[in-house]
């Protein structure tokens, strides 16, 4: 088969292979050797063998077991694939680091439009659509990572944390929309890719749940394979409790020269009170933190300023909330001569042109009784709904044109448009499918 990889570096990963499934060593939490493998879909008699896995609908996932349909109901097996009418889950484990992946996907009994999201709902593959019996080759490169940092450290995770697929010691595809369908899946290391690590709070995070959305999680959508942003954000932090916490010495275990490390923080930072807390005081010093173990490793450090609240004047301005905190970036990157994306006055101009009212449908603001177990209605000026996140995620994208940074932008993927925040996206027209699980408590932070 033409999709079929012919080998796999089974004892350089510690990998078993034995009948239908394989084993990852006690090994597998850490950065080494390469990864080849093809998962072959539907009830076709393919032998498992080197390289390739024949995977039924009947394979499912377990610890140990190596791969399989996993978190929900699986799929059907069909005619060289495997189908469903929502969306289903496949996990392979892995050592941490990057992957490209090569999906066959397609539907051999009906027209399917398909969505792919990975780990804690990364958006990758955007509603691709694909005739009844036909098949669409697509690729991406993805992160995996681990909580380990050395011997028996690990990042301080957050209870919330526990359960996050960011942080297991797999990878998780999503494959959700109309009829989904997939053939095969080739999994292959990707050691000399271009890692965009992200670093931020709860507006940037992957959140694993409906409805919220960090701008990180959709940024994936807009590159092809090649580069991948490892998003180490999570919801609560600020630039200095990020460090204490691990997550910076954690992600610096994974880098190397020539990866990019973009950070945004302000929204908790601001909240810190006390002795040698403020904009020009702690928050400054630990940028510039970020910014010295970056160019001590020869990565190129970004600074991104702190979006703004959904926050309105009478006159229909948004409001700076953020005090001094962006202009304090401002200042730090324009003294250390590295890249400024500033977020903060671009999404000023994003939430203007949206209005006061309409921009509510950016953000999660839901009735109650509209996701299962909710008996309120949910109003938040700060989390960003799907839609949110993408329009924030096209900003992102505008400012690394802006600042020509080359190395990522040759991997801009071909459909994608300038962007114009005076100019979003009509909501009325957006749409991904959504993904099963949901979540009613608001993430840390604001």
């Amino acid at each position: 088969m033409k999709y079929i990889a012919t080998f796999l570096m089974l004892l350089a990963v510690g990998v078993q292979a034995a009948g239908s499934g394989h084993t990852l060593s006690e090994g597998a939490a850490a950065k080494i050797g390469s990864f080849d493998c093809t998962y072959v879909f539907g009830r076709d008699a393919v032998a498992s063998t080197l390289g390739v896995r024949h995977v039924p609908a009947s394979c499912l996932y377990a610890d140990g077991a190596g791969y399989g349909f996993d978190l929900t109901k699986p799929p059907v097996s069909a005619d060289g694939a495997c189908v469903a009418d929502g969306g289903f889950f496949f996990s392979v484990d892995l050592p941490e680091g990057d992957y490209d992946v090569t999906l066959l996907l397609g539907n051999p009994g009906q027209a399917s439009e398909v969505t792919v999201r990975g780990e804690s709902r990364r958006l990758f593959l955007e509603k691709i659509a694909i005739p009844k019996g036909e098949s669409s080759e697509q690729s991406f490169t993805v992160n995996i990572r681990s909580k380990r940092i050395s011997g028996d450290r690990e990042v301080r995770i957050k209870p919330r944390e526990v359960n996050k697929l960011n942080w297991d010691s797999k990878l998780t595809l999503e494959f959700n929309g109309l009829h989904p369908g997939v053939r095969s899946v080739h999994i292959r290391s990707a050691e000399k890719s271009l890692t965009v690590f992200l670093c931020g709070n709860s507006t940037v995070v992957d959140q694993d749940n409906e409805p919220w959305c960090g701008w990180g999680q959709m940024i994936p959508r807009f590159f092809r394979r090649g580069i991948s942003f490892a998003n180490y954000a999570e919801s609560g932090e600020a630039a200095n409790t990020f460090i204490a916490a691990g997550r910076l010495e954690k992600l610096l275990t994974q880098a190397k020269a020539g990866d990019y490390i973009f950070v945004e923080f302000g929204h908790n930072d601001q909240k810190q009170k006390g002795e040698g807390k403020g904009a020009w005081l702690s928050y400054t010093e630990s940028l510039r933190a970020f910014i010295a173990e970056a160019r001590k490793r020869q990565m190129h450090p970004v600074l991104v300023t702190p979006m703004n609240r959904r926050t309105f004047d009478e006159h229909g301005k948004t409001l700076n909330t953020h005090g001094e905190y962006p202009d304090a970036v401002r200042k730090l990157a324009a003294d250390a001569g590295i890249p400024l994306i500033d977020l903060h006055k671009v999404s000023a101009t994003l939430y203007e042109a949206w209005g006061s009212e309409a921009s509510v449908k950016a953000f999660v603001h839901y009735p109650a009784g509209t996701f299962p177990g909710q008996t309120k209605k949910l109003e938040d000026n700060t989390h960003f709904n799907a839609y949110g996140g993408y329009e924030i995620a096209k900003c992102i994208v505008e400012g690394i044109r802006e600042n020509g940074l080359a190395d990522i932008l040759r991997f801009l993927r071909d459909d994608y448009k300038p962007f114009d925040p005076k100019l979003p996206d009509n909501v009325e027209t957006f749409s991904l499918p959504l993904s099963p699980f949901t979540e009613i408590e608001k993430p840390d932070g604001d």
